[in-house]
């Protein structure tokens, strides 16, 4: 296997249990990265613009859809399409979140839930990234709670339903082709999921301004006023949250890796600026103190990979639970959050000068740490597995 070398936040080497094609694939995305997405991801972040220009590059790679199957191309493991997630956003998470939320959220939502037919008619498209794909679930009044007080409703009329009400956080938005909307059916009360396609009468996106994280990201506030899409529409295999429940299972594992290739993305800054800064006649990584910090994050990366390769081998053997999702969520974003402090501080004050990039990751840790899941609505999943007993209000 040539052109593909261990990171240095990979300590204990989990990148191994890929096959040499495997690696080759992971290669190739790392090269891209390096070469397209790190060069501007500053920039973009600072303009709180979206770099639409990469979207055709990230087609090309090959790599969307890949843990599903196809009639040209067999599903690929987990380990796989996590370690792909992982190199997203150890160079940028706010394009790691484009494109789970695409790859991800949109997709698997189609993939789930869809029928025959609405998977031919929309994922190859969304493979091709001809259109893009979001995913609208949590609402302007409803986050963890969003289970049970979901207040979009859909109603029946003829071969159409009518959609009404608001989704917030809703990342891609802006310029999706195709949003999953859930919203409460009147007539049953129970959850069901919807394509909005872009153009459709009654759907109004806004992009949220003046946010502090994952700025390249572009969430909207969704507005649904009498918001009228086909029966053919509808997801037929969403018929109550827990349907919405599979996707979420799926994605929330994700965030986990995510939060790992944000703390190797952090850890890498922190010890090359450790190396290069001179200070009392040394570089700075010569110092106890600041070593300290280098091993705190690595630390810290080495048990939530540990946790999140776990994760993937569950999901490829078909065992994946809720808690475990939940856990590996709340556990890794916990760390992330604690491990980007560690590596702002090594900085000083560079630290939140953009110029040197751990501000970007420092912030971007704060979305990641609070999206699909707070951690005490996590943590309170994981303690109703461990207890047998809830403790939900």
């Amino acid at each position: 296997m040539t052109g593909f070398e261990r990171l240095p936040g990979d300590f204990y080497g989990y990148a191994d249990l890929l096959s040499d094609e495997d690696k080759e694939v992971l290669a190739k995305v790392r090269r891209f990265l390096a070469d397209e997405v790190a060069p501007i991801a500053d920039e973009y972040w600072e303009r709180a613009e979206f770099p639409h220009h990469l979207i055709p590059g990230i087609a090309g790679l090959g790599i969307v859809g890949l843990g599903m199957d196809w009639p040209d191309r067999p599903r690929r493991s987990k380990l796989l399409t996590s370690f792909i997630a992982l190199e997203f956003a150890r160079v940028d998470p706010s394009m790691a979140t484009f494109f789970g939320v695409h790859n991800g959220l949109a997709m698997a939502s189609v993939d789930l839930c869809g029928s025959p037919e609405q998977k031919e008619r929309w994922l190859p498209a969304m493979r091709s990234m001809e259109q893009i794909g979001a995913f609208g679930l949590t609402e302007p009044h409803g986050g963890s709670d969003v289970a049970g007080g979901l207040e979009t409703i859909a109603r029946r009329d003829g071969d159409k339903w009518v959609l009404d009400g608001a989704k917030r956080w809703i990342g891609n938005a802006t310029f999706a082709d195709l949003v999953i909307i859930w919203a409460r059916d009147e007539a049953d009360d129970q959850v069901k999921g919807f394509v909005v396609e872009k153009g459709t009468p009654g759907f109004d996106a806004r992009k949220i301004e003046r946010k502090l994280a994952l700025r390249t990201v572009q969430n909207a506030d969704i507005t649904l006023t009498g918001c009228r899409v086909p029966d053919a529409n509808r997801l037929t295999g969403a018929n109550s949250f827990r349907d919405t429940g599979k996707v979420l299972r799926l994605t929330r594992g994700g965030v986990a890796w995510s939060a790992v290739g944000a703390m190797m993305g952090a850890y890498e800054l922190a010890r090359d600026y450790a190396t290069e800064r001179v200070q009392f006649g040394k570089p700075i990584a010569k110092f106890q103190l600041v070593q300290d910090h280098l091993a705190t994050i690595l630390s810290n990366v080495t048990a939530s990979l540990g946790m999140a390769v776990r994760v993937a081998q569950l999901q490829d053997n078909g065992v994946f639970r809720d808690e475990q999702a939940a856990m590996a969520k709340s556990f890794c974003t916990s760390r992330l959050r604690e491990s980007v402090a560690h590596a702002r501080e090594v900085f000083g004050g560079n630290g939140i000068v953009l110029d040197y990039q751990i501000g970007r990751f420092f912030n971007d840790a704060e979305a990641l740490y609070s999206y699909e899941g707070t951690r005490e609505m996590n943590t309170l999943i994981v303690g109703r597995a461990a207890t047998g007993m809830g403790a939900f209000v």
